[in-house]
């Protein structure tokens, strides 16, 4: 488990530990500044769970999707599948209004919640303070 990283809060646990390890290969993760996520969702032997990544490419931000589905019961316990989907990308200060192109699960009411990128990319930690992007406020 990655230190910091202890199941029990939002976007904690061995689910989203192999998710933010598959998006460490798919994203330059020093250009993340923002990372949310949506309480995981159980259906039959499946969990599916949901992050939100803002990422600043020079002078654009860029806003993605990124989804698992790990198999949790039955003969494929164990089983683990990850996509990433751009959904909006503009100025560096337009975060929240490039958030809102995040498409709202239909069936949960609750928005995402907040979750330390350094938790989840620990290499941020080890950036000097003026080397890592801006976190918006």
């Amino acid at each position: 488990m990655l230190p910091g990283m202890t199941p029990g809060g939002p976007g904690e646990g061995p689910q989203w530990q192999r998710l933010a390890a598959w998006l460490r290969d798919a994203l330059p993760v020093e250009e993340v500044d923002g990372v949310w996520v949506f309480r995981p969702l159980r259906r039959d032997q499946r969990e599916f769970g949901t992050a939100v990544l803002s990422r600043i490419e020079g002078d654009r931000r860029r806003i993605y999707t990124a989804r698992f589905i790990a198999t949790i019961k039955g003969k494929q316990r164990g089983g683990f599948e990850a996509y990433m989907e751009e959904v909006g990308s503009g100025p560096i200060e337009a975060l929240h209004e490039l958030l809102q192109l995040v498409p709202v699960r239909a069936d949960d009411g609750e928005p995402p919640l907040p979750v330390d990128v350094t938790t989840w990319f620990p290499v941020m930690a080890t950036l000097a303070e003026d080397e890592r992007p801006d976190v918006p406020g």
